[in-house]
């Protein structure tokens, strides 16, 4: 299935969408990218290749900065900005769940609710810099205020899973082993990088069948 492209204006420029469509879709996934890539990362991909097909479309959106060719993503806000927009012009008719991995996971704990979210996924969230542990984002994850997962590294440096706390309200927490902040497996690691991605598509079902379909009021 091929994803459609669809563009977004945005008080930042043009994003946009790329849309993988389940004929029968029990809720869509609108989800953006990290600050050092952009929807092509291989978490992003796996859900939208896989998860249509399961009953579940997904949109990846795709910022502005890196529609216009800019290496350095935008100022934070400008990211919740133009992540609004693109979910403004979806208007879907199932629940919709916002994430995205490392900064645009970051976006979506900012939005989810305002947005109507039902859920928010938090593809390698990034609790702090690489190398250090203040200042923490922790207070975005608390602040989500809706059913969310985390799929986290083993290694990841900016942000290790048992650095997590465990008191995280309506928190999951599923972990790759060996990945770091892309989700890349050691080669000879416990498990190799299609298992590594398996992980991240089998959670993230397991999860939205549990508790976006299965508790349709949340939000």
């Amino acid at each position: 299935m091929k994803a459609t492209v669809r563009s977004v204006d945005t008080p930042y420029g043009e994003g946009r969408m790329h849309t993988r469509r389940s004929t029968h879709p029990m809720a869509t996934l609108l989800l953006s990218h990290g600050a050092g890539g952009g929807v092509e990362s291989r978490d992003l991909w796996a859900l939208a290749e896989a998860l249509p097909a399961q009953g579940f479309s997904v949109v990846l959106f795709e910022q502005p900065w890196r529609v216009a060719g800019r290496k350095v993503a935008t100022a934070p806000a400008t990211l919740d900005a133009a992540l609004t927009c693109a979910a403004d012009v979806m208007r879907v008719r199932t629940p919709l769940v916002v994430g995205g991995r490392s900064a645009g996971a970051r976006s979506a704990t900012r939005t989810a609710r305002r947005l109507g979210a039902t859920g928010c996924l938090a593809l390698s969230f990034p609790l702090h810099q690489p190398g250090r542990t203040e200042p923490t984002r922790l207070p975005e994850l608390r602040a989500t205020g809706l059913p969310t997962l985390v799929i986290q590294g083993e290694r990841d440096p900016m942000g290790r899973p048992e650095e997590f706390p465990a008191d995280l309200r309506a928190v999951d927490m599923v972990v790759v082993p060996g990945g770091d902040h892309g989700l890349k497996v050691p080669a000879r690691g416990e498990v190799t990088q299609e298992e590594a991605m398996g992980i991240v598509v089998e959670s993230t079902l397991e999860w939205l069948v549990r508790e976006v379909v299965g508790n349709p009021r949340v939000g």
